[in-house]
């Protein structure tokens, strides 16, 4: 491989990469704010209620053992909705980033030139990331309103 080509590899590579860090950090920034405004507050009423359980002198072992574990249920069921709902959102956003290359391969296969596939690619992926973009907004209000109900 040319040097030319070698620099056009690392470039799309460095496309690919900076439309990554754009969704990461927008999602991290999500879960941080999530974290932050629901799930610490959660926590917060977990340790609260665990600490309950264990003042009460006439329970058994295991019922101070089921009253934590009724403590934590809240707790686990908004992590799992936020797990839940990044793993579809990351799901979406890799389905359409296949499709883009597939369409790739495809116009290569066609016969098209390299340099006009790469920019299809950057240009179809940057679609996608920007496409899920857009629903990150939505998909926060969705979830702060779950653990709004799962915390009452």
């Amino acid at each position: 491989m040319g040097a030319g080509a070698e620099r056009r590899g690392q470039r799309r590579v460095a496309m690919a990469e900076l439309q990554q860090l754009r969704v990461q950090e927008a999602v991290d920034s999500m879960v941080k704010s999530l974290e932050r405004e629901n799930i610490r507050k959660m926590q917060g009423l977990m340790f609260r209620c665990s600490a309950s359980c264990c003042e009460d002198s006439q329970a058994s072992m295991k019922q101070v053992h089921q009253c934590i574990e009724r403590c934590h249920v809240p707790l686990a069921q908004a992590q799992a909705l936020v797990t839940s709902e990044l793993e579809k959102f990351q799901d979406r956003l890799a389905r359409c980033t296949m499709h883009c290359n597939d369409k790739a391969k495809d116009s290569i296969d066609a016969g098209s030139k390299e340099l006009q596939v790469k920019q299809q690619l950057d240009s179809c992926v940057t679609k996608c990331v920007d496409d899920h973009m857009h629903l990150i907004p939505t998909m926060t209000k969705k979830m702060k309103e779950a653990l709004l109900s799962i915390g009452k």
